[in-house]
């Protein structure tokens, strides 16, 4: 089983840098503002021959208990008593600080095997900071820096004389450093099909919605631990950050996303970072919840992002969150289900859910939900009973006459799942009226049970044999 080693250290000295190093991927969130890292993120990592996970952990910082940067650092001492190993880092370049004395005093306490890694070693004068660095009793500091990869043979070989044993040394992999787990929907293909449904396959979940909405406490009430970092400031959540779990028996990869809000209001780097790890994430999943204030629903960001999903193709579920703070459920249950029905006819009978991140109401509904629209979005219909149906379909309401000349509908086939997606051959699809086309929607849902995931429809001409062959000429 491979180690895990924690990356920790003061704001800004490079931990994501050096986290994506290991991974041999971009997938932390890198800037020069200080504190952009703040859930920690587990990923499996590669360092030439030594295989291990490594976790990415939010700058340490001397702050109160309730405040956001307490609740960080109760997060990054989570991974210190996760890891078997600690690499403590300072920047070289800005020297020792007050600060660093105090947090390597307190990695000490923990009793975990520490290596000290002095980072930034590329400028002038680094030196004089690595020297420095011997003051915190850690032993030798190894230089490196994790922007452009120098050093890490010296760490290499620090962490395999540390580990020992416990190193996972792969000696006969012919693959290259940073080769370990897929990204989000790098091992998926969107328009892959599969035989049959499996129901036990494992599944990927994105949480997406505006800010403040509830998702990552809606996640840490899934899972039943406080996994995630939340708090009732407004834009916690910067990186999409995965979480492995375990639903009656079937894998679920869970994804907290950013909230996104709407374009203009978007200026800052970070932001438009997070907002792009965030749409990565909605492309690549499979189910997308959706998650909406029940005390707010429907505001036009809500619907700008149910939108997104819809025309990404991904199996959309609504969930309506923070259900506690309504008064008179029934009522208001009514209406969400007549807004959710007229604000979003092009997923017609998606699947709804009011949930309670708070006390944990709804929240077993809402994964059943997740789980029938996933199965209703890898649907394969038959091609005789598809055009059994298309048949009646055409008879009870004819295509209309586009300048005088009756369309013809041929046949219909489905090319592919994730989500439906239908061809149909027929005369002059230039001229099929949009109208007709949602009918054929309409009626292939009600038909076949296609509700509440996106249908795609492709109009098609038959191929004419003939069609460009000239006369041959007469002699």
């Amino acid at each position: 089983m491979a180690f895990k080693v924690a990356i920790i250290g003061r704001p800004n000295v490079g931990k994501s840098t050096l986290f994506n190093r290991l991974v041999g991927r971009r997938i932390a969130l890198v800037d020069d503002t200080p504190g952009v890292t703040r859930d920690r993120r587990v990923h499996p990592g590669r360092l030439m021959d030594l295989e291990f996970d490594v976790i990415d952990t939010a700058g340490l910082e001397d702050a109160p208990a309730p405040s956001l940067a307490g609740r960080m650092r109760a997060q990054t001492e989570t991974a210190i008593d996760e890891a078997d190993l600690i690499l403590f880092m300072i920047d070289a370049r800005a020297g020792l600080m007050p600060d660093d004395q105090g947090f390597a005093e307190f990695v000490r306490r923990k009793g975990k095997p520490v290596i000290l890694v002095a980072n930034k070693t590329d400028v002038r004068n680094a030196e004089a900071g690595v020297l420095e660095a011997f003051n915190l009793g850690l032993g030798e500091p190894v230089a490196l820096s994790a922007e452009h990869g120098r050093g890490l043979a010296e760490l290499r070989d620090a962490m395999a004389a540390v580990m020992g044993d416990a190193a996972d040394v792969d000696v006969d992999s012919s693959g290259g450093e940073g080769e370990g787990e897929a990204l989000v929907g790098e091992d998926i293909d969107p328009d892959a099909e599969e035989p049959a449904y499996d129901p036990q396959k494992p599944l990927r979940v994105a949480i997406v919605g505006r800010p403040n909405v509830g998702k990552s406490t809606l996640i840490n009430a899934l899972i039943g631990e406080e996994r995630l970092l939340t708090g009732p400031e407004a834009g916690i959540t910067r990186d999409s950050i995965s979480v492995e779990w375990n639903w009656r028996g079937r894998s679920i990869r869970l994804f907290d996303t950013a909230g996104m809000r709407r374009k203009a209001r978007v200026q800052e780097k970070i932001e438009k970072l997070s907002v792009a790890e965030t749409l990565r994430a909605i492309r690549f999943a499979e189910v997308v919840v959706v998650v909406f204030d029940a005390t707010m629903p429907f505001e036009k960001q809500d619907m700008q992002i149910a939108d997104l999903v819809l025309r990404e193709g991904r199996a959309p579920v609504i969930a309506f969150n923070k259900w506690d703070l309504i008064e008179d459920r029934q009522e208001r249950l009514g209406e969400l289900r007549e807004q959710t029905e007229r604000l979003l006819p092009q997923a017609r009978g998606i699947r709804a859910v009011t949930v309670s991140a708070e006390n944990g109401r709804g929240l077993d509904q809402l994964m059943q939900a997740a789980a029938t629209t996933h199965e209703v979005w890898n649907r394969r219909v038959p091609t005789g009973p598809l055009n059994r149906w298309l048949e009646a379909a055409t008879a009870q309401h004819p295509p209309p006459a586009v300048a005088g000349r009756r369309l013809k509908v041929k046949y219909m086939t489905q090319i592919k799942t994730r989500p439906p997606g239908f061809i149909v051959s027929c005369s002059r699809p230039e001229a099929m009226p949009q109208s007709y086309v949602r009918y054929l929607t309409n009626g292939l849902r009600e038909a076949f049970d296609i509700f509440g995931v996106p249908i795609r429809i492709a109009l098609r001409t038959s191929e004419n044999p003939y069609a460009g062959r000239a006369r041959g000429k007469r002699r």
